[in-house]
């Protein structure tokens, strides 16, 4: 009996084409983060604050995927920044072949670091390889602490983490240097960024972070 793994087959069509996407991006010296997180864990309020502060150092561009509506778009592309609207129509997840018909539709001249703002959960995204150059997720503190326990792909396959409302930290109960604790063990690697968009609070490392990121492409391009 012959047995065909379709998920294999898809994932691997899939990964050939993220690749091919990663490597023109980085011919073209554009950055791109495949921003992940749960649903309501503060990433267009996230990319609105790092938009407005890095508006004199980077030009930023921010493809935002949705199942429906463009209500982020409209919030992203008022700041200045270029931005284009995906609807994934029921998908639970961007891939690399949805994420060029959306860069494809931007225009990216001159531009340093691109966003992918990815659908709002914590599983299909993780699993699928967008073309992106890094991958960072957000974990919001009313979330709670334990999602490196429950959703361990996610933290396996991102460089980095941002902890969101931390303003809220007072009034949950979330243990920072716990979380800190359970992503050492998945992923030691992963840099981890406690902010608050609303107060500014550790914006500036995570902010410095991301245009290293894209310096650092720009010069492996030329190298």
């Amino acid at each position: 009996m012959k047995v065909i793994e379709l998920r294999a087959s898809v994932t691997r069509s899939n990964d050939i084409d993220a690749q091919n996407l990663r490597n023109e991006l980085t011919e073209k010296g554009v950055l791109l983060i495949n921003l992940m997180s749960a649903a309501g864990s503060g990433k267009t309020t996230l990319l609105s604050r790092i938009i407005t502060d890095l508006k004199d150092k980077a030009k930023i561009a921010v493809l935002e995927a949705d199942i429906d509506s463009a209500v982020d778009a409209e919030k992203i592309e008022s700041l200045g920044a270029v931005s284009v609207q995906v609807h994934t129509d029921g998908m639970c997840h961007m891939d690399a072949g949805m994420t060029r018909t959306g860069i494809e539709a931007m225009d990216l001249e001159g531009t340093d670091i691109a966003f992918l703002e990815n659908i709002g959960n914590l599983i299909c995204p993780a699993e699928y390889d967008t073309g992106a150059h890094k991958c960072v997720m957000i974990l919001s503190v009313p979330e709670g602490d334990d999602k490196p326990l429950k959703y361990p792909l996610m933290f396996e396959k991102s460089d980095a983490l941002v902890i969101t409302k931390m303003d809220a930290l007072p009034y949950f109960d979330f243990d920072l240097e716990l979380v800190r604790k359970h992503v050492s063990h998945l992923n030691p690697d992963m840099k981890i960024f406690p902010v608050s968009a609303k107060t500014g609070e550790g914006m500036e490392a995570l902010e410095q972070w991301l245009l290293e990121q894209a310096a650092s492409l720009r010069e492996n391009q030329h190298a």
